[in-house]
């Protein structure tokens, strides 16, 4: 299984974060799950590939051309696909993934989870997406969706596609389908 993770190309001020992410990718290793994220060796993504790879896990990073001119991907990784922009980045992940997890993260993952339950909800994929909700990051957000499905602006059924918990073991089980 592939598990596409959607998460900040910065660090995060939270350590509970980190800590998070390097025990996931433990999990990752033991349930011989693959990761797919965006290719960087910064910020929480750089966190979860170097700490997947030290283990033996295999890593797929999809980054865009004018990222690599940054020097910005990750050296060493599984598989580096190296795309024109940041839409076929995205569609690359969807493509290569069984499931999407998001962490926090700024502008671009907030990008990624929305284009990917938009996808959901317009019938393009049936994959599970789950938000980890570490130390009340989401908190907000989520707040903000149920006020947009209390406004009659976002159906009930299409706000349930983003399963939501600060439980890691609650999201790798509605990840994995068990």
């Amino acid at each position: 299984m592939k598990i596409c993770v959607f998460c900040g190309a910065n660090s995060s001020l939270d350590p509970e974060v980190e800590r998070i992410a390097k025990k996931m990718m433990a999990d990752f290793k033991r349930d011989q799950v693959d990761l797919v994220y965006g290719g960087a060796a910064i910020g929480i993504m750089g966190t979860l590939a170097s700490e997947l790879m030290s283990i033996g896990g295999e890593v797929t990073g999809v980054i865009p051309q004018h990222l690599m001119t940054k020097e910005v991907a990750h050296p060493g990784l599984t598989h580096l696909h190296v795309v024109k922009d940041m839409h076929e980045r995205k569609h690359l992940m969807y493509k290569l993934s069984d499931a999407f997890l998001i962490l926090p993260g700024g502008m671009g993952t907030l990008d990624e989870l929305f284009e990917i339950v938009t996808w959901r909800q317009l019938g393009l994929h049936a994959k599970p997406i789950a938000l980890l909700n570490i130390n009340n990051y989401f908190d907000h957000l989520l707040l903000f969706l149920d006020h947009t499905v209390s406004q009659g602006l976002v159906k009930e059924v299409d706000r349930q596609l983003i399963f939501s918990s600060s439980n890691w073991d609650d999201v790798k089980k509605h990840l994995l389908g068990n």
